[in-house]
């Protein structure tokens, strides 16, 4: 197994946010092979969130977007384990992301939602957004209910 590339280490770390050993880890075990510790990366965040997928989320935001010209809005609620998390920079990022692509796309329910193809990666869909961020972050997020409006 090869020692991780220090300079690679930077700048996974700085594309992925992933933890420094997360990033250590994919480095060493893929050989310094910088898109396969992408991968590797990518499935140990979906494997993390696989296991906090049963835990309680009574936590979180409420969140609207008005799309340009105020014809479009969206409240969601979006929910995590603690309210430290909810006030990260990086849960209410999603909050927004999650409120643009529903302006957009107009999904008629969670679970719909949940299924589309995410706009900004056609590659990804809405859930697996979700489950990369909970792999980042460390606890369970759930889109509890959201609200589109429209003229």
């Amino acid at each position: 197994m090869a020692q991780a590339n220090i300079e690679l280490l930077k700048k996974l770390r700085a594309e992925t946010s992933a933890s420094i050993a997360d990033c250590r880890a994919a480095l060493e075990e893929t050989e310094n092979e910088y898109d396969k510790a992408k991968e590797w990366l990518k499935k140990r965040g979906l494997e993390k969130a696989e296991k906090k997928s049963d835990r309680e989320t009574s936590q979180g935001v409420v969140e609207a977007y008005i799309h340009n010209g105020a014809k479009v809005g969206v409240l969601i609620v979006l929910t995590c384990e603690t309210d430290f998390v909810a006030k990260t920079d990086e849960f209410k990022a999603l909050a927004r992301e999650l409120c643009m692509h529903i302006a957009a796309m107009n999904p008629e329910s969670v679970d719909d939602l949940l299924k589309q193809a995410y706009i900004r990666d056609a590659g990804q869909t809405i859930e697996q957004v979700i489950k990369s961020v909970i792999g980042k972050i460390g606890e369970n997020i759930t889109v509890r209910e959201f609200k589109r409006l429209a003229i």
